[in-house]
């Protein structure tokens, strides 16, 4: 029997690895597939990550914590995350160039991947390919940011220790070290050490670490200097990450939920957009909503409620509704001439008039017709500035809305809300018949004016 891609996989193949690696970065289907076949021979990795600006030696950081840990005997996998090339769309600067001396290694597997616009310093799929490293056997995997600036805090929702790598000659120390990124470091490492003004930025972030409030056992950010070209703190720093490693065994911190979190969040995210542009929205239909929002004809928060609301409604169709069902109690028709309404309703087909009312509230006189389970109610505006009188004069006479019938209206505007319905009326208010009405906009009913209804307890 021909072994499977995931079998191979686990099984420590190079081909299988970067195989598995292309398929999740594509986003192929089989990618997906693959990661829930290897998920349970994963969680055994220890990631580390590595951040910090351009040019602060990340990448021969990176090359020489291999050395030691291959050393040390621990197999390694690396993830070096660079610039989209605007050309081919793959890595720019190709950072295994820098790490050739693995190259022939069979302990070590070293993959770029770009960024393909993707924030915070990592790629998309960096998650799931540190999983497929982990699958295949890997002791460590390393994960090294772009390096784009200061907010590269992905990284700490991915790996379980977060290094933050610095170099001295940048200009102001503090400007290079402020930001997002001071929160996210488990370590601290000046690098380029050799270099004028390494002590002052070493001494800079020991002045801000003693800014800060530390609790009795909690872990404080080390301060290390490297020479990563010569080697020189490399073995400090592994040091360094060992007893972090302690710390969080013996202090019970682990950070595999916190990444389960935010992967799935992003996985979330990601798949309810790519749903709504193949499966909710018309081809082009996108495009269109994007030039209403920067013609100022709709507004962002207008078009996502919109799309949300058409999603909703897509996917729960069919479905029961929550609650107590609404009952349909009457159809409101706008009448120019009540008399020859009347006339054709009652007279013609036999309908009785149940009663007229006025009310005020609303500037209009109601007529109620019986007509089997629910009924008719002709509307007669009784000012010319009413709505009715507005709505003849604009559409002429005809069907004005549909009224349902509901035990608890707040109840019914609130589960309405929930579903992000338009509403005209966020609450009750008084109606024909001393009832609590309250209207949806005919946006969110297909064109058509609802109006919801309860009537008082005693009715």
């Amino acid at each position: 029997m021909t072994p499977t891609l995931s079998d191979r996989i686990v099984a420590g193949d190079p081909r299988a690895i970067a195989r598995g690696i292309s398929l999740i970065e594509d986003e192929a289907p089989e990618g997906a597939a693959l990661v829930r076949r290897i998920f349970a021979s994963t969680g055994r990795a220890y990631l580390i990550g590595v951040t910090g600006p351009p040019g602060a030696g990340k990448s021969t950081l990176v090359d020489r914590l291999t050395a030691e840990l291959r050393t040390d005997g621990r197999t390694v996998g690396i993830v070096a995350v660079d610039p989209t090339s605007p050309y081919s769309g793959g890595a720019i600067l190709g950072d295994r160039v820098r790490m050739q001396s693995h190259a022939a290694d069979p302990g070590v597997f070293i993959r770029s991947m770009a960024t393909r616009g993707h924030l915070g310093g990592l790629a998309r799929a960096t998650s799931e390919a540190a999983l497929v490293l982990d699958a295949a056997g890997k002791d460590v995997v390393l994960i090294e940011t772009v390096g784009v600036g200061q907010d590269e805090v992905d990284i700490v929702r991915t790996a379980d220790v977060s290094i933050v790598t610095v170099v001295p000659g940048t200009g102001d120390d503090v400007q290079a070290i402020k930001a997002g990124i001071m929160e996210i470091a488990d370590i601290f490492v000046v690098n380029k050490a050799d270099r004028e003004g390494a002590d002052r930025m070493a001494a800079a972030i020991e002045a801000m670490l003693a800014l800060q409030h530390w609790e009795p056992g909690e872990w404080k950010p080390p301060v290390l200097q490297t020479e990563a070209t010569a080697g020189k703190g490399i073995r400090a720093l592994l040091e360094a990450i060992e007893a972090f490693r302690r710390h969080q065994a013996s202090s019970g911190e682990v950070r595999q939920r916190d990444r389960a979190e935010f992967r799935l969040r992003e996985l979330l995210a990601h798949r309810f957009v790519q749903h709504v542009e193949q499966r909710v929205l018309e081809p082009g239909e996108l495009g269109h909503v994007l030039d209403e929002i920067a013609e100022r004809v709709v507004d962002p928060y207008t078009a996502a409620d919109e799309i949300l609301r058409r999603t909703l409604g897509a996917a729960n169709a069919g479905r029961q509704p929550e609650g107590p069902r609404a009952r349909l109690d009457h159809v409101g028709i706008a009448v120019a001439d009540p008399a020859q309404a009347l006339a054709f309703y009652r007279d013609a087909l036999g309908l009785d008039v149940h009663a007229s009312e006025d009310v005020g509230s609303q500037r209009v006189r109601a007529h109620f017709l019986s007509a089997g389970s629910a009924a008719l109610e002709l509307l007669e505006a009784t000012a010319e500035d009413s709505a009715i009188a507005k709505f003849v004069a604009r559409r002429g006479p005809g069907l004005h809305h549909i009224t349902f019938e509901v035990d608890d209206i707040v109840a019914a505007l609130a589960r309405l809300k929930a579903r992000q319905v338009k509403l005209i009326d966020e609450s009750p208010r008084p109606g024909a018949e001393a009832c609590l009405v309250a209207f949806v906009h005919p946006s969110s009913a297909h064109g058509v004016l609802v109006e919801l209804k309860q009537r008082p307890a005693s009715a």
